[in-house]
């Protein structure tokens, strides 16, 4: 499992792709896999797994030269093994390049957008020998390079996510303070329903401009508290203490862990209909999907209604970590059997 080296397995605060690593790699280790992580020396291995390095903390901002350290180190950690590898999962474009020089089968989960980074990657992505994993239906579909791409969807360990009350007095948005993720419509939506909002995150690099002009003078009116970066149990305790988790996105979101994890929480999404959201939002069950800011705020004031236990038993269905992993388990098999296929071919021929 080749992990990011921007970021822990898991993360302390911002993090979602090193948090899907985190879950799959203890829910296979529990399962009894035999799991090799590389990830950064700051990571915690979970029982039964193995952590390798190729450096010893996190790199922060993303460089793609680092990317591409690490992702060497760990092909040459694995071509010097003495165990046979079964399958090389990585999260990171960087290690398809090698894909030739691998007797196991790749399976690569692409985790961004579509966009610039689509745009470099996609020519590797079209000559490339990997498996693809798409995480939203929407994401493949956007991607012609992901044509052929399986479709697993995120899941979490859901006894990491307890029910909560909502009873904190306030609607939560979380995620990166940037246009796309639309905070500055999520303070307006709260400020017309009169529900106080918290707001948990930062601006990222190329975010400040945005920030300063869209956020700042928000952050003066009443009713609107920046909390900073959340992770592990502040997280889940702030999903839990909220009304609703207000997700008002402005692009193409390829699928959007938090939505996920207040529902775990029993505490509805109210979203904007673009990316991920049609696939994740049942609408009336675990949240609304909303027209704009107004249809946003009239949810919000009527939602002390909503049936929260019936959120988190949906919840229960379909975003388990354990769902996630027979997803991913019946793939690697697929991937294995393909595999063994080419080389009784090959070997015949």
């Amino acid at each position: 499992m080749v992990s990011t080296p921007f970021v822990p397995v898991p993360p302390p605060r911002y993090g979602g792709t090193e948090l899907i690593v985190a879950e799959l790699v203890t829910a296979l280790a529990a399962a009894g896999h035999e799991v090799t992580l590389f990830a950064t020396g700051d990571s915690r291995a979970p029982a039964g797994s193995t952590l390798r390095s190729r450096f010893d903390r996190a790199w922060w901002p993303p460089t793609p030269y680092v990317e591409l350290d690490h992702a060497s180190f760990a092909v040459e950690e694995i071509l010097t093994d003495a165990r046979d590898y079964d399958v090389i999962h990585t999260h990171v474009p960087s290690l398809l390049p090698f894909v030739r020089m691998l007797d196991a089968p790749v399976v690569y989960t692409v985790h961004h957008a579509d966009g610039d980074d689509y745009e470099r990657l996609a020519p590797l992505y079209h000559r490339s020998r990997a498996h693809f994993v798409a995480i939203s239906g929407r994401q493949r579909a956007l991607m012609p390079a992901l044509a052929d791409a399986s479709v697993i969807h995120h899941g979490l360990d859901p006894t990491a996510h307890a029910i909560g009350a909502g009873d904190g007095g306030y609607c939560a948005f979380l995620g990166r303070l940037a246009r796309d993720k639309g905070p500055h419509v999520a303070i307006d939506a709260a400020r017309a329903a009169r529900v106080p909002i918290r707001l948990a995150g930062a601006p990222h690099p190329g975010d400040h401009d945005y920030f300063e002009r869209e956020i700042g003078a928000r952050l003066c009116t009443a009713g609107v508290t920046a909390v900073g970066e959340l992770g592990g149990r502040d997280k889940r305790d702030f999903l839990a203490g909220a009304r609703a988790l207000l997700f008002p996105v402005d692009w193409e979101e390829p699928f959007g862990l938090v939505m996920i994890e207040a529902m775990l929480a029993g505490t509805p999404v109210l979203a904007f209909a673009r990316g991920s959201v049609p696939e994740i939002v049942e609408d009336g069950v675990t949240g609304f999907i909303c027209r704009d800011a107004d249809d946003m705020a009239a949810r919000l004031r009527a939602i002390g209604r909503f049936d929260r236990a019936a959120c988190r038993a949906r919840a229960l269905e379909r975003w388990t970590a354990a769902r996630m992993v027979r997803d991913y388990v019946t793939l690697y098999e697929r991937v294995q059997a393909w595999v063994g296929d080419v080389r009784v071919t090959e070997t015949v021929a």
